[in-house]
């Protein structure tokens, strides 16, 4: 779940920080290419345990990247501070690093494109104001509505997450944006007991602001999904029907986003990379990225390189429509940036990934799509998944565990069980997508998905 990042508005200046980089650009000599990133940033990290508080962090980060490019070779450099004399020394340092530099025809920085950015609300002041004590106050709230759902259920952690930051950049080629954004999020993870064994859930709330959190929902959620597994058995090796639970699809989607990504087809590391427009899907399926939509988590106005945000279609009725770029993964595929430069911050150069993944949801509630199945599983939870998949051959296996479902009724508990596969079949295969849209702390939506022909591996 810790995918915790801040919202990167670009809507609000933050005037200190783009004279900043607006200072060290105006240094570029001819034939330079110069780009400067500034952030600086906090976050907050509360655990309480049995009521008490056992983990508290309330940190601050700030500093500054700067790239220069010059006869196709790419210095970059940084430090974590803003001091003046360091902004100076990390220019040099990046001028002096073009020497070792390895020549790349495709070196270069983003160009504006004409694109327009989409305001979006990223700074909420009540979040800002939000005391430590209230943060903490709300987090032993969390746990005392969780204890209180169900007499078999221990919490083993309750936890509240925020992050701000402020950003801006600025570029030889004529990139200047700057802007600030703030988020937080809660989550609860539990044990249930019965005597003879242990079960584990987690529930989780995301808002604006502290004041919008469902702490309710996500007890309740937290205590159901560690209590319906008490008493569960290994079940008998099978090929059946699955129905994703919306956090173990929007794991998945997190895996499909790798072959999606412009970089990783130019290197051949994708099992997409000769499809673009054939169907590699069921028609149902509509998979977009959307950055700018401001119900996702990991909404933004800009990408890693202040390229406006754009929402992107990337399979649409099931055919495959375009992959995702950064301004250098489309000069290697000769296209167009498509607005998804990635940055893990001042302290690296961009790359390329989806944002922010949505499946165009159904209609349907979740309790009928398991109404509608004869006989499967309901997937509740999976282990290993990224480590389980080969993105290059798309075959996937998974630990798995969740409820069988008999003549549209759920049944009895499984775990200790594999849910196997490729993601191409996977898509394919699948029969029903749920109305049941859940906007979780990460980059890609959950809802349920009802998919035939899984191998499940049991007894």
């Amino acid at each position: 779940i810790n995918d915790q990042r801040w919202h990167s508005s670009m809507s609000t200046t933050v005037p200190d920080l783009q004279a900043m980089v607006d200072r060290v650009v105006a240094q570029a000599s001819k034939g330079e290419q110069i780009e400067a990133y500034v952030s600086r940033g906090g976050e907050t990290a509360v655990r309480v345990y049995e009521g008490e508080v056992e983990h508290f962090v309330s940190a601050q980060s700030e500093g500054i990247g700067i790239r220069v490019i010059k006869d196709g070779r790419t210095g970059f450099a940084y430090a974590g501070t803003l001091d003046a004399s360091a902004i100076a020394e990390v220019l040099a340092d990046a001028r002096d690093n073009v020497a070792f530099g390895t020549p790349d025809e495709y070196a270069g920085l983003a160009e504006p494109d004409g694109v327009p950015q989409i305001p979006q609300k990223f700074w909420d002041d009540d979040l800002a104001a939000y005391s430590t004590e209230a943060k903490i106050a709300l987090t032993k709230e969390l746990e005392i509505l969780t204890l209180g759902m169900d007499s078999r259920v221990r919490v083993e952690e309750s936890n509240y997450d925020d992050g701000w930051g402020e950003v801006a950049v600025a570029t030889t080629t004529g990139i200047r944006e700057s802007g600030r954004g703030n988020s937080c999020y809660v989550s609860v993870s539990t044990l249930a007991d019965d005597g003879d064994e242990t079960q584990t859930g987690y529930g989780f709330s995301v808002a604006d602001s502290p004041q919008e959190f469902k702490l309710s929902k996500a007890a309740r959620e937290a205590a159901d999904r560690a209590t319906r597994l008490l008493g569960a058995i290994k079940p008998p090796s099978k090929r059946t029907t699955v129905v994703l639970d919306p956090f173990v699809t929007s794991q998945f989607l997190s895996v499909l986003s790798s072959t999606l990504n412009g970089e990783n087809v130019a290197k051949g590391r994708s099992f997409f990379a000769d499809k673009l427009g054939e169907a590699v899907a069921d028609p149902r399926i509509t998979l977009v990225d959307d950055p700018t939509n401001p119900k996702a988590y990991t909404a933004t106005d800009i990408d890693g390189e202040g390229l406006a945000a754009r929402r992107n279609v990337l399979i649409e009725n099931g055919v495959l429509k375009m992959f995702v770029q950064s301004s250098y993964s489309a000069r290697r595929n000769n296209t167009k940036s498509t607005g998804n430069a990635t940055r893990g911050g001042f302290a690296s150069t961009p790359g390329v990934g989806c944002m922010a993944m949505q499946l165009q949801p159904g209609t349907q509630s979740q309790e009928e799509l398991i109404k509608g199945v004869d006989d499967g599983v309901w997937i509740q939870m999976v282990q290993g998944l990224h480590s389980g998949v080969n993105p290059i051959s798309g075959d996937f296996s998974t630990g798995a565990s969740g409820m069988l479902i008999r003549n549209g009724a759920i049944a009895e508990p499984v775990r200790e069980f594999t849910i196997a596969s490729t993601l191409q079949r996977m898509l394919l295969d699948i029969v029903a997508i749920g109305g049941d849209v859940d906007w979780l702390p990460s980059r890609a939506a959950g809802l349920t998905l009802v998919i035939r022909d899984v191998t499940m591996s049991g007894q």
